[in-house]
Parts: C-alpha cells; structure tokens; sequence
C-alpha cells in the first residue's frame, strides 16, 4: 500500500473504520505510517491520537479493541478504509458506533454468502460447505427440502430455541444453494422488491 502521507500538513490521513459483518461505519481516526505498521502487526487498530500526541491503540483502556480484518486505500491514496470486527461498543460514550448508530446485524447474510463463497473453494476433508458442493446440485437441494420438512415440524411444536436453530439451518443451505445455482440473495431480494412495487 502507497498511502500519501504527505498530501496533509501534520503526516496523518484520515481513517474510517467499518465493521467487517454489518458494513456499519464505527468511527473515524487519523493515521500517520507508524499507526498503519503497528495495526498490521498488532491486528489492533491504532491510531495517531492528536490530543494524546501519540499512538493510542483503540481499546487500550476499555478492552473495547477493533480486531483488524482488511485495510485499503482509495483511489487518491489518501484516506484509509479499515474492515474491522468490534470487541464491545466502540464510542467512548458506550454507543455501538461514534455516529450513535446501532451496529445492526442487517448485513451479516452478505457477510454469510461471502464466506459460503471462500469454503467453496476450500478442501471437503476440511469444509462442511465444500463437502455438500462436491456432492453436486441435487445433494444441495435435497439438504434444503430436508431442513424445510424439519422446520414445519418445528413449527408445530412451542420450543422457540429448536424452531430458531432449524430457521437458521434452512436459511444456510438455502444461501447454498442459490450459490450453486450462480445466483445471490440480492438477485431475490430484487424481485421481492419489483414485486412491491405499487
């Protein structure tokens, strides 16, 4: 990576950090290198504090730490994004992000189908996922009729936690299979939106 340190007068850049599952803008911070290394090294993100006059590792005081996931630049190469997984609320204040948004949960299934995707490729000895793609089209689909049946059966019954488990099993092989068939939970989600339409 060939950030521009010096496009700003102090060496620091600016760096947005985004949770890695929800796509949720956490908070904002300032970079010079020395950040940037320690970050990498660290897998903690740390920042330049310009109060503090020196690196300051989020979480240092709190345990609150951003686990590092990805770091990038944009087209400029002057500003940082960083893909982080939250330990705790990140605002100092107790808030799930510095903007006082809740850090929803609404993106994870993207965050799912994208390691769906990863495990595809991995070995079957080693991935679940990648045993049921080796197993062919038919074998995926039969997985997602089974879990369709077990949930019916669930449905009928009132314990909440086996009804919820056997939901999140449908929904997993589901995603699956859309996989397998080249396609994605946002090519659905666009005809239920099409559908809606007035």
């Amino acid at each position: 990576m060939n950030i521009d340190f010096s496009k700003y007068a102090d060496g620091l850049v600016p760096a947005v950090v985004q949770d890695v599952q929800t796509n949720k803008v956490l908070m904002v911070g300032f970079m010079n290198m020395e950040a940037v290394q320690v970050t990498q090294e660290k897998g903690q993100v740390t920042f330049y504090s310009r109060s503090k006059n020196r690196l300051w590792t989020k979480g240092e005081e709190s345990g609150n730490f951003l686990v590092l996931k990805s770091i990038s630049i944009d087209c400029d190469a002057d500003t940082i994004l960083i893909k982080a997984s939250p330990v705790g609320p990140v605002c100092h204040t107790g808030a799930d992000t510095c903007f006082n948004e809740k850090n929803e949960d609404g993106y994870f299934l993207n965050y799912l189908e994208s390691i769906i995707q990863q495990r595809k490729e991995a070995s079957p000895e080693d991935s679940y996922v990648a045993k049921l793609f080796q197993k062919g089209i038919n074998k995926i689909a039969q997985k997602v009729g089974e879990e369709a049946v077990e949930i019916v059966i669930e449905a009928k019954d009132n314990n909440k936690e086996l009804f919820l488990n056997e939901a999140a099993d449908l929904l997993f092989h589901y995603l699956i299979l859309l996989n397998a068939k080249g396609h994605s939970l946002q090519d659905v989600v666009q005809i239920l939106e099409k559908r809606h339409q007035p």
